[in-house]
Formats: C-alpha cells, structure tokens, sequence
C-alpha cells in the first residue's frame, strides 16, 4: 500500500455505553446479561400496540455523570427523538435516542499517545435505548452467509449512551488510546461494566484522509464490529492505507459502513451510509423533555471519583515516574489501595510504585491469581530493608514471594528463608580475595584494559556468598584490589 507521510488521517469515534441501571431505560424490565433469549421483555420493550416509555432517572443521573466527567456542558433542557430505520431487531422500527438537543456536549478528553498527550474534543454524549440482538447461523456467524436469523429483544431498550468525538483524531494509535482512556473513565464512574467482550462497550470508528492539515475532510467511511482495542488499532491502520490507495490509483471513496473482518485483517463494505436525513428524526411525543437543573448538576458532581489521569498526577506529585504513575493510575482498585498503604506505612512513593506495578503484578500473573490479601506495612517493611542495605534486590524478590504467600512479614521472611545481605565487610572481602585467586585469568584481562571482566567477577563473589553481599561493596573492593 501508498506511503501515508503526504496524507492526514481524520478520525472520529462513536462510541456505546450500557448503562448499569436495574431496569431498562423506558420501563420496568431488568438489565441483565446472559438469560435466557426473550426473557426479559415487556409489552414496552416489545413496542406493542399501546404500550407508552416512562423515561429511567436513574439513567439521565449517569449521563450527567458521564458528561461532567468528560468536560462537558450539561444542557439545562432536552429532548428525545425518534430515528426512524428498520431493522429485525428494533422492534418499534424506531429507536428513541437524541438529535441536536442532547444531555451532553463541548466536552474534552486528554489522551496520552506516541509520547505526548493530546486533547480530543466531545462533540456530544446523548441517551437512546439498545436494539434488540441478533443471531445468524451459518458459516462465521455472518448476514451475508446466514441460513437463519433469531433475534433476541432481551437487551433491546436497556440505557444506553452514545459518546461522539469530534474529528481529531490522527492515527490508529491515538485511536486505541482514545478508547482505552475513554473506557477507564466510564469503569471508574461505576456507571457500566464497560466490558468489551459482552458489548457493554462498544466502538464505531469514522475515518477519512485528506492532503495536509488544512485541505478540507474527505468521505468518510464508518468501521464496525471492532470487540477489542488491538482490532479498534488494526482496524483504523488498515482503513488509513485502503483509502489512501484507492485515492492515489484513481478511484473515489464512497460513503459506506464498513465490517472489520478479525481473521483476515480487512475491512469488507455492508451497506451504503445514511446520513441523517435518511433517519427521518422527530420529537418523541410519548416522552416530555429532560431538565437537569444547575443544582441537580452539582448534586451529581459532588459524587464524581477520582479519575484515573488525576490519580495520574497525583502520583506524578508524589515523585512516581510518568509511565509508572499511568499504569498505576489505571490499575485496579486492590492495587491502588495496596500502593497508597505501602507510602503511607512508610515506604517512598516511587519505590512503592514500581514494586507494585512491577514484581507483585508478575507475581499475580505467574500464580494465575485476581487478587491478593496481603499486609501494606510487609511491603513498606521489605522496601526499607533495601534501603538499608539489608536485602539485595534479587533477595527482596524471594522475601517477596514469601510475603504475598503468607509467610509474614519482611524481616521473618527474610530471616526464615536466609536471604539477609552480608554486613560483615571482613567475610565479603574474603570472598573477594578467594574469587581473584581462583581466577588470575580474568584479573590479567582487567589489567590489560578488559573492564567488563568486573560483572564476572562480581557474579562469581556473589554465587560465592549466596546472592548475600551487597553488590555495590562487592564492585568497589574488586577495583579497589584489581588496581
């Protein structure tokens, strides 16, 4: 494919959001994942003959939620709409959603991306009920290959939101890191499970490419059934090359919705985009307007959590590293609460976080374990012990392994299992002395300018002394005697 360096790739995503709430957003019937098709439906959600919406408070608290943790203005007063399209799963073949009066809009979102963090603007956030599900049988579970259709309307008119970025967008990587911000923050508002491989969270991507910054947008095309953030990046990068070889063999870009094919890594046209137009929107008479009132705004601001990119700056403030402070930022809350316990029983904010993120993670990892019960204070205890030149970094490892298996704590660990550093400088300089004797080899290469030979022979003192002796007295008795 064409080299993209004289192009500029323009994205937007759209992105959908199941609300969490009990109930569905226009009557009474319960949210839930994984029952049995069709069995949690209603005259309502079924759009049978006389069967009128009452609007979900609790789903228009969220959306304020949502809006305000974005940045955005909340409009005082709006409407819902009816967007008219049929499809087998919309059972009413409307859908109420929101046009240009929606809950939320002119918002932003800081991203960090390729080293630099970029802000990508909000055009809007607005409430509308989910379609039903479909399930088509037959070979890769495709329409176009389908032998059958089952629809399933369980999850049709659950709340959801539709969170639409403007244009600014400009890679398939900053893309991946908008969805992936924009995903910690709705899990961190509690409002969603916001879990990509159950649909809770979903991402649409609009793409078009243009010569340079300032030629006007080209066609964009609308990618769908993206379920992870890897394919989202795939995608994005494929439809970027595709649209920029077509261009530059002659052709044009048509207006269309396009599927993402997960196994072959390209894109495959669906049908011709609507635009708006087409969707025929009207006020939806059956539902009054919507007014959150400037009190109730601040009523739903005082219950806002710290977002994971203040926690960022947070630790940031505290002496943690960028990188270390935004993985822990978007950690889950056993690991955060572990890390903000281990500095306050004393251990230095940035040892703490990089012990945390680093070694009691892989740890997690290699013992295939969600969570850990384990006391703060043993942690902060070990990481003093390294201060104090008591444990070596490699022993602190072991000592921690111990910890995190309920051995007690860091001293009656280390004690236990004999991994206590050497602080007896006669015995460490013994060790020094055998190891130069037993290899008068390396000592020459020294002499003759070989430096390196130095990490052998600090490797061999401390094989020696059982991983005991403090490395840096280690080094520095070597030179001391090789010179």
């Amino acid at each position: 494919m064409s080299d993209t360096a004289t192009w500029e790739p323009v994205i937007g995503i759209e992105v959908h959001v199941e609300l969490a709430t009990r109930s569905k957003m226009f009557c009474g019937c319960a949210v839930s994942f994984g029952e049995d098709p069709n069995t949690n439906v209603c005259p309502t959600c079924l759009a049978l003959p006389g069967a009128l919406p009452v609007t979900n408070g609790r789903a228009i608290e969220w959306i304020t939620k949502i809006g305000l943790a974005l940045n955005c203005d909340i409009a005082e007063w709006s409407v819902f709409h009816r967007k008219n399209y049929f499809y087998a799963d919309l059972p009413k073949n409307y859908q109420i959603s929101q046009f240009d009066l929606p809950v939320c809009h002119d918002g932003w979102l800081d991203v960090d991306a390729d080293g630099e963090t970029v802000r990508i603007g909000i055009e809007r956030a607005h409430q509308e009920e989910d379609t039903g599900k479909s399930l088509h049988l037959g070979d890769g579970g495709r329409i176009h290959a389908a032998t059958e259709t089952l629809l399933d309307f369980n999850r049709a008119g659950v709340p959801l939101v539709e969170v639409v970025s403007r244009p600014d967008i400009r890679s398939a990587v900053q893309a991946r890191a908008y969805a992936q911000t924009l995903r910690e923050v709705i899990a961190e508002l509690d409002v969603s499970d916001a879990r990509l491989e159950e649909g809770s969270i979903r991402f649409d991507a609009n793409i078009s490419v243009r010569r340079g910054p300032n030629a006007p947008f080209g066609t964009k095309v609308e990618i769908k059934n993206m379920n992870s953030f890897r394919s989202l990046e795939k995608a994005v990068d494929f439809e970027i090359k595709r649209q920029i070889a077509e261009l530059e063999a002659g052709g044009e870009i048509v207006q269309e919705t396009r599927h993402w094919d997960e196994e072959s890594g390209v894109t495959t046209s669906m049908r011709t985009k609507e635009g708006s137009s087409d969707y025929r929107y009207f006020t939806e008479p059956d539902l009054v307007p919507l007014v959150v009132t400037p009190a109730w705004q601040e009523e739903i601001r005082a219950t806002l959590p710290e977002l994971p990119h203040q926690r960022k700056a947070r630790y940031i403030d505290l002496g943690v590293d960028p990188q270390t402070a935004g993985a822990l930022g978007s950690a889950d809350a056993m690991l955060r609460a572990l890390f903000e316990e281990t500095v306050a029983a004393g251990a230095g904010p940035r040892s703490a976080a990089n012990w945390i993120t680093g070694e009691v993670v892989a740890w997690m990892r290699r013992e295939d374990v969600v969570g850990i019960d384990v006391e703060a204070s043993a942690i902060a205890e070990m990481i003093g012990m390294i201060d104090a030149n008591e444990l070596s970094t490699s022993a602190a490892k072991d000592v921690l392994d111990g910890i995190l298996r309920g051995e007690g704590g860091a001293r009656q660990v280390a004690e236990s299992r004999d991994l206590l550093q050497m602080t007896d400088t006669g015995a460490i300089e013994s060790a020094v002395d055998a190891v130069l004797a037993d290899n008068p080899d390396a000592v020459e290469r020294y002499r003759g300018g070989e430096q390196k030979v130095v990490g052998f022979l600090v490797g061999q003192v401390m094989r020696a002394t059982q991983g005991k002796a403090d490395p840096k007295a280690v080094n520095g008795l070597l030179r001391e005697k090789l010179s």
